[in-house]
């Protein structure tokens, strides 16, 4: 931008440009409707087989983006344009890539969901994403094909911007994940309720805590991430799940934080001790550098830590918290003796009322049914009339609606814009009854119990769901850990919290609300990895009649699709086993 100049500073970083007669870019900037222009960001990715061994043991099954466990991260400024050309070459396995909170605004084809959005990118084959970064923030970027990014396919993806507060350096993302020794598709047999003789029953347990790529499981050799401080500095943390089944908390002993985005929100900031970090969330934290015991300088080595939360964890053995090492600089190399904080790891979201966007939005009134839109999460039961589980594979499987989620890779929705009734299996929501536009309001009430007088088919278990939606960002009307009733609801429509990602509490009731302002299909799924290949989701197909794709976009969609593979011929797309 000719005559603009970068205006972000230690002392002031709500700036971020400063144009020739005053002009600003800064916090208060609503990104919903102005960016600025940047310039082009190219990056290659190749995604391949590879052992892995982040806690010591080896994985055998481990898939890689450029042979790197994390990716490699992408980095571009807001208003910028990015490019990825990805590149298939696993031997079996389709993939796609789905770049994680990114509205996609008006480029739905960019979404990387297979099944919805695109065919799988086959073995050998190549697809080129291409998008505009109309939000800033951290967030990541995974395989969005059946189980993938379980067994490594994932990577930091960071949209540089104005923040709420000010820091003097920033930190590089920290990557807070689960890990399992064997495949997610072996494991994935335990999660349908198989009996694998020698291997046990029930759900799937995790092995290993790890923190961006690197920990210890048992006896093995500590890998602990280790950072060089200095006292009286302010650093700005980048937190990211990308686990698959837990739910965590970042601390670290002895030192405060101050919390000042939420996905890609930026909020007005507060100050706390410990952020719980659902799977799919991310979080922009500044650390004071200023310790709160009184400690030796050469005493200075303080644990990281990040503790499963309560009740949204499942290990095979107890696990070591600390993943690793905040070290100032004049302190001795050796372990930290510190002691973690007496916080409770209870698993629910941050507080509700911490959460204020700075840039308000008032919530206007639903243009959508209550009946059509509410939801409840459970596990489905035998269906007496045929003695058999709906869905497929007579399994016990999630569900969201009345039949598990069961995408058909090789008939992406987004490929079918004129079509009108859908298999009950594909989930999809399309409000037709209501005229809906840009400024419609659409609610959801999502529920993990029964309503009362309701005689649903499902069993209730209580657990909690990180609730993810494509496409938008939206605001939280009401989150609460009590089985939804309507004298219960008390719906905050004047600037609730937003983001993409929110916990749905056990026992207790999630309402969203999301401006129909972007044309598409665009999945709503829970994000621990074994819910939603189970079939824990639904497909929104947000005005149908509106949904535009360029000439150039559709040709490669179709050429994806028909992308022709020996042995295969029959029906191209079908050469790939995933439920998402």
């Amino acid at each position: 931008m000719k005559g603009w100049k970068a205006c972000s500073t230690p002392e002031d970083r709500s700036c971020w440009l400063k144009g020739p007669k005053g002009e600003e870019f800064n916090i208060n900037t609503d990104y919903e409707d102005l960016a600025p222009a940047g310039i082009l960001r190219k990056y290659e990715i190749d995604v391949s087989s590879m052992v892995l061994s982040p806690d010591g043991f080896k994985n055998l099954d481990g898939k890689t983006y450029n042979q790197t466990f994390p990716g490699p991260w992408i980095q571009a400024c807001w208003g910028d344009q990015i490019e990825v050309n990805v590149t298939n070459h696993l031997q079996y396995n389709g993939t796609s890539v789905h770049w994680h909170g990114l509205r996609q605004l008006g480029s739905v084809e960019m979404d990387g969901v297979v099944g919805v959005t695109q065919c799988p990118i086959a073995p050998g084959d190549s697809f080129t994403y291409r998008f505009n970064t109309t939000q800033y923030g951290t967030s990541w970027y995974h395989s969005h094909y059946s189980l993938q990014y379980s067994d490594g396919l994932r990577g930091p993806l960071t949209i540089y911007g104005p923040s709420s507060s000010e820091y003097d350096e920033a930190i590089n993302p920290l990557l807070i994940s689960d890990w399992n020794h064997r495949s997610a598709f072996s494991d994935f047999f335990h999660e349908l309720g198989v009996q694998i003789p020698g291997a046990g029953t029930g759900p799937p347990n995790m092995t290993s805590i790890i923190l961006n790529g690197s920990g210890r499981e048992n006896c093995t050799p500590l890998q602990k991430q280790n950072g060089q401080y200095f006292q009286g500095k302010k650093y700005l943390l980048r937190l990211i799940n990308t686990s698959t089944d837990t739910i965590f908390h970042f601390s670290i002993d002895n030192h405060n934080l101050t919390v000042v985005e939420a996905d890609f929100v930026p909020i007005k900031p507060y100050n706390t001790t410990n952020v719980l970090v659902g799977i799919g969330q991310r979080y922009h934290v500044i650390l004071d550098a200023n310790p709160n015991d009184k400690r030796q300088p050469k005493d200075q080595n303080y644990w990281i830590r990040t503790v499963p939360a309560t009740g949204c964890s499942s290990f095979e053995t107890p696990q070591d918290n600390r993943t690793g090492i905040l070290r100032y600089a004049n302190a001795q190399k050796v372990d930290p003796t510190t002691t973690i904080s007496g916080f409770n790891p209870v698993c629910a979201d941050e507080p509700y009322e911490s959460l204020i966007p700075v840039i308000p939005w008032k919530v206007g009134d639903p243009v959508n049914q209550e009946q059509q839109s509410t939801f409840q999460v459970g596990l489905t039961e035998v269906d007496p009339a045929t003695n058999e589980y709906p869905g497929d594979g007579n399994f016990s499987r999630w569900d969201i609606t009345d039949t598990p989620l069961f995408l058909n890779l090789s008939n992406p929705t987004l490929l079918n814009p004129t079509q009108t009734n859908f298999p009950s299996e594909l989930d999809v929501i399309n409000f037709p009854s209501q005229p809906v536009t840009a400024d419609s309001w659409i609610y959801l009430l999502i529920t993990t119990t029964g309503f009362p007088f309701d005689s649903a088919k499902k069993n209730f278990v209580p657990a909690a769901h990180p609730i993810h939606l494509h496409g938008h960002d939206f605001v939280i009307l009401q989150q609460s850990d009590k089985p939804y009733w309507d004298p219960l609801v008390n719906l905050k429509k004047d600037n609730p919290p937003r983001r993409d990602v929110a916990l749905l509490p056990s026992n207790g009731f999630l309402i969203i609300a999301f401006k129909a302002d972007n044309p598409g299909a665009w999945l709503l799924h829970c994000h621990i990895n074994w819910h939603s290949s189970s079939g824990l989701g639904l497909q929104v197909l947000e005005r149908q009649s509106n949904i535009k794709l360029s000439q150039s976009s559709t040709a490669e969609l179709d050429r994806v699709h028909f992308r022709m593979i020996p042995g295969f011929e029959e029906n191209p797309c079908d050469h790939v086993d995933g439920l998402k």
